[in-house]
């Protein structure tokens, strides 16, 4: 088994930064891709970044410029640099990432969720 855990959310106020961390352990062979959702009160879960094992990244437009993604593979770690804050970027933040387990091999990579980590952007 594995699992995510996120830390880094929190409270600020417009303009400031936040950066969000997600460590994967358990029983991995290896990762592929990893990211960051949202979702806020009443909406959908939207993917905010991801990035590949190769380093690839790709970001929804709302955070393209503010918002950097970034992972250290050994330590099994996702990271969300997030600048220039704006209320709508309150939301709770997860963590996303495909994982291949030694024990479960003939699964191949499986997604895996965090437990989610509340950010607010409020003055």
């Amino acid at each position: 088994q594995a699992q995510l855990v996120e830390s880094g959310g929190g409270l600020v106020q417009p303009g400031e930064s936040l950066r969000l961390s997600c460590a994967a352990s358990g029983d991995i062979l290896s990762i592929a891709a990893m990211g960051w959702y949202r979702q806020a009160p009443g909406k959908q879960r939207e993917l905010v970044a991801a990035i590949t094992s190769g380093g690839s990244t790709d970001y929804a437009d709302s955070v393209r410029g503010r918002f950097t993604i970034s992972r250290d593979n050994a330590k099994n770690t996702v990271y969300l640099q997030m600048n220039s804050l704006k209320p709508d970027d309150t939301a709770v933040y997860y963590c996303n990432a495909d994982l291949r387990l030694w024990s479960e091999l003939w699964r191949g990579d499986q997604t895996y969720w965090g437990q989610g980590t509340r950010v607010t952007v409020s003055s």
